[in-house]
């Protein structure tokens, strides 16, 4: 799975340019247009990056910047501003709004790429890992194999993909909704209990012989990487 990045940008010239060259560089890209659209949209699925225009009808990026930084769910998410503006007091007054990063129309795509990859890359070292690991659980994703403890374990694409996600956010909580739309997407409906029935094959491949359970069932809220699990195991 390659990293989520949305693109919130009005010009669609450009915003077809980023998609093209984003996905060809491996990203799942999304593209919203307005401020607002997106405001609503990362309440119910978070990327791993924002990439964000200075200038946008209705809600400002400047503002959606600010009110990101105020919601815990989204105050460490990645963001880079995109704007036309390159005083270097406005640059100051994006980077302090929250933005982690500023680029100046135009740009060159080869250095943004590289800006998304950095920046990936110190927020979410999981993200761009060829193996992941958690206690004594190992996923490649080179060879598409999962082991515990050494012995190989068979997974199904879309357990596989859960496991995956889960090794990508250790110890973060995730609902039912997230999970459906992390793994297997915003356009695909079905039953949120569809997740119930998917966590417990997972567990049931993970845990053949009794062994301790490294998903957290959290009442109420979700499900998630067990910590205690890693830590028991070290």
């Amino acid at each position: 799975m390659g990293a989520r990045i949305l693109v919130v940008e009005d010009e669609e010239a450009l915003t077809t340019l980023l998609r093209y060259n984003l996905e060809a560089a491996g990203y799942e890209v999304e593209t919203v247009a307005q401020g607002d659209e997106a405001d609503t949209g990362l309440k119910e699925r978070i990327p791993d990056l924002l990439i964000l225009d200075w200038m946008l009808p209705g809600l400002s990026g400047i503002e959606l910047c600010r009110r990101l930084r105020a919601r815990p769910e989204t105050k460490e998410l990645p963001i880079i501003m995109l704007t036309a503006r390159g005083e270097e007091s406005e640059r100051v007054r994006g980077l302090a709004t929250g933005a982690d990063d500023y680029v100046v129309k135009p740009f060159s795509v080869p250095e943004l790429l590289a800006r998304v990859k950095s920046l990936l890359r110190r927020a979410s070292p999981a993200r761009l890992a060829s193996i992941l690991t958690f206690g004594d659980i190992e996923l490649d994703r080179d060879r598409h194999r999962v082991a515990r403890s050494g012995r190989p374990i068979d997974l199904g694409p879309t357990e596989y993909r859960l496991l995956e996600f889960f090794l990508e956010h250790p110890g973060r909580v995730f609902s039912r909704e997230q999970l459906l739309n992390s793994v297997w997407g915003r356009d695909v409906y079905i039953d949120e209990r569809t997740v119930d029935v998917h966590i417990g094959r997972l567990r049931k491949l993970l845990n053949p012989d009794g062994e301790a359970d490294p998903i957290r069932t959290v009442r109420g809220a979700g499900y998630a990487l067990d910590e205690q699990f890693a830590n028991a195991t070290e």
